[in-house]
């Protein structure tokens, strides 16, 4: 436990409660943070940590939990441009690029799409993830580009995240992959864990482990020992597209962590000085938390992309 931890500690007050709900009643922190903390192992059940927010303890299990110390929002705020697809109220739709680290963390305190939406949104963005990463619902890996809704008020943030929770958010990623998958067309099943190996990677791991995870993807366009794919999510793990085409021999291109990229494909992505694994969150639709109305957007390949594609072609 890190020193400016801050520690809530109590016993669950009845049985048969989900775990998020239970300790959401006894420790006044809202569910959906209850559930951030319990995804980062900050909270223990008797001594013990524990991940899953629908496991339902025993009466009087004691818990503890841990919160971290955030950063303070006011010291962050930085005028870093933001490529705005559509701003209200109540949420903000944005179009990362390729190399910008979603919220701070130890390496990455500043110079982050929070620390440019702290300035843009003058504070006004929801405070359920802590402080330190206010409004974010969900994130994409600092090297993939492409679309990413935050929450402006609490409110959206709840809404937001029970579409995530129960996977009626539409997802969809274009990746370049070594290979030509066979079939051209299907779906992968998993589940997702830490590397018991290496800390920084994830890894399939047998089922009862990690989280479920589902991608059915399809070829678009197939290229030279390689292919355009479109990734749709069904769950949204960490890394999982990485993880799930990876598994079944087509890593994407530029993957240092997943995967190499073919021998006869590298002097390509050198001469472009692509060196990032070649994925773009080109779909996002959901429901909006507040107004019902229904959402879609759309984003092209960004030009590293674009130019790496059209190499491939030739």
């Amino acid at each position: 436990m890190n020193g400016g931890d801050s520690i809530i500690s109590g016993v669950v007050a009845e049985a048969g409660q989900r775990l998020d709900k239970a300790l959401a009643e006894a420790s006044g922190l809202s569910r959906e943070r209850v559930k951030a903390l319990l995804g980062e192992g900050r909270v223990l059940l008797d001594g013990k940590a524990v991940t899953q927010a629908s496991f339902k303890p025993a009466a009087d299990t004691p818990f503890e939990i841990r919160v971290p110390a955030a950063i303070p929002a006011e010291a962050e705020a930085q005028d870093i441009p933001l490529n705005i697809v559509y701003e209200d109220e109540y949420l903000i739709v944005v179009d990362k690029p390729a190399g910008l680290v979603v919220h701070p963390a130890a390496g990455n305190l500043d110079g982050t799409l929070v620390n440019a939406l702290l300035h843009h949104c003058r504070g006004q963005l929801s405070g359920i993830g802590g402080v330190a990463r206010p409004g974010i619902v969900h994130r994409i890996d600092k090297d993939t580009s492409g679309l990413l809704v935050v929450a402006k008020t609490d409110a959206a943030h709840e809404g937001l995240a029970r579409q995530f929770a129960d996977h009626s958010i539409e997802r969809a990623y274009f990746a370049l992959v070594a290979g030509h998958p066979v079939p051209p067309a299907g779906t992968v099943r998993g589940s997702i864990a830490r590397s018991s190996t290496n800390r920084k990677k994830m890894a399939l791991v047998e089922d009862g482990r990690g989280k479920h995870a589902v991608t059915h993807f399809r070829t678009i366009e197939q290229l030279g020992g390689s292919a355009l794919v479109e990734c749709r999510l069904e769950t949204g793990r960490t890394h999982q597209v990485r993880v799930h085409m990876s598994s079944i021999g087509h890593p994407l291109l530029g993957d240092p962590v997943y995967g190499r990229t073919p021998q006869r494909l590298r002097p390509i992505l050198t001469q472009l000085h692509f060196a990032r694994q070649a994925l773009h969150a080109a779909v996002l639709g959901f429901i909006h938390p507040v107004t019902g109305a229904k959402l879609r957007f759309e984003s092209k390949l960004p030009a590293d992309m674009a130019g790496l594609l059209v190499e491939l072609r030739s």
